[in-house]
């Protein structure tokens, strides 16, 4: 069963909402195609206190996407030539996010590939800042959904968040949330 993920969902703590989106589908319609994601790797910022989220130092310009209602989509560049996705999640006013860190896609040859960098994922969905502001909904295009996947618990891994050295004590927070690997290895005796 298909399910477009709504506000409730989103409207909780990031590192919940991040969690759970876990095993998700971010899809993406553009010139009479459509892309399906399985979001398999997320970080969440949370708050006004968090050191590395974009809103720290307040509202701003930059971040006003942050501090709208559950469910908007706010895109930014880094380094001035990378664009990047965060879904926003809690109460309005409460600037909190999800960044999209990696996924698996697949391919019209019926293989599946692993994109993966939050930056990697908006080039081959052409996300820019025309998506800064809107709703996750399918009628801008970009959406997410729940298709009756879940991934247990025990195969979340958890660790910090990528390249947020200079948020202090932030900066050792486990908000990275992505799918474990399973590997199979040979039994030993």
């Amino acid at each position: 069963m298909t399910r477009v993920l709504q506000h409730d969902f989103l409207n909780r703590p990031a590192p919940v909402v991040a969690q759970e989106l876990l095993g998700k589908f971010l899809i993406r319609e553009h010139n009479g195609h459509q892309w399906t994601l399985m979001i398999t790797e997320v970080e969440a910022y949370e708050g006004p206190e968090d050191k590395a989220s974009r809103a720290y130092e307040g509202r701003a310009e930059h971040n006003e996407p942050m501090f709208a209602e559950a469910g908007i989509l706010h895109t930014h560049l880094t380094y001035d030539m990378r664009w990047m996705l965060h879904i926003v999640t809690g109460p309005k006013d409460y600037p909190a996010a999800v960044l999209i860190r990696s996924a698996l896609v697949l391919l019209p040859t019926g293989e599946l590939e692993h994109i993966d960098g939050p930056e990697t994922i908006t080039q081959f969905l052409k996300i820019d800042d025309s998506f800064n502001a809107l709703q996750a909904i399918q009628e801008n295009g970009l959406w997410l959904e729940d298709r009756d996947i879940e991934i247990p618990a025990e195969h979340i891994e958890k660790k910090k968040r990528v390249g947020v050295d200079h948020a202090a004590e932030w900066n050792d927070i486990p908000y990275n949330f992505s799918i474990a690997v399973i590997r199979n290895t040979p039994a030993t005796d």
